[in-house]
């Protein structure tokens, strides 16, 4: 059964990983998501002269087909441009402003944002987000794989959106 939703994005902010990204991609497709935003030094399907990625594309097995990839280099910019564009703005981050992810409730359009996978969200950036999530861990491992995340993340944002 195909889950339609409303608009929806995933915003990848200086990932270092194709595959993280191409996996990203897919679960996006999975979910609905209509837009990604690679943002920074995040790659995406295509590079910067065209060319194919071949490690996102492996990853993604045709999602960016679906779903609508873009480049972008500033956060800042590019979240201004989706707050004019009414989305709400999460960010799945670690954070003492942070709360359970399941607690999330939104119906509207929404973004999400996804940092670095050593560095995570910026300080900076996570000021310009309307929520912060996460996922709370029970081990011993401070953080998930950034695709991971996503997956675990995005089916529950959308669960009760119709």
């Amino acid at each position: 059964m195909t889950q339609k939703v409303n608009r929806t994005a995933v915003v990848l902010f200086d990932l270092r990983s194709s595959e993280n990204a191409g996996a990203i991609c897919r679960t996006a497709e999975c979910a609905g998501v209509q837009e990604m935003y690679c943002v920074g030094t995040t790659p995406a399907h295509l590079d910067r002269f065209g060319r194919v990625n071949r490690k996102f594309i492996k990853a993604s097995l045709g999602a960016e087909k679906n779903v609508r990839v873009e480049k972008a280099d500033n956060i800042a910019s590019l979240i201004k441009k989706l707050k004019k564009d009414k989305f709400k703005i999460i960010a799945l981050e670690q954070d003492k402003k942070a709360i359970d992810y399941r607690k999330l409730t939104t119906k509207n359009n929404f973004a999400l944002i996804l940092g670095n996978e050593v560095g995570g969200i910026p300080k900076k950036v996570l000021g310009q987000c309307d929520e912060i999530i996460e996922i709370p861990l029970i081990g011993k491992k401070e953080s998930l794989n950034v695709s991971v995340a996503f997956g675990v993340s995005i089916f529950e944002i959308i669960k009760d959106i119709k």
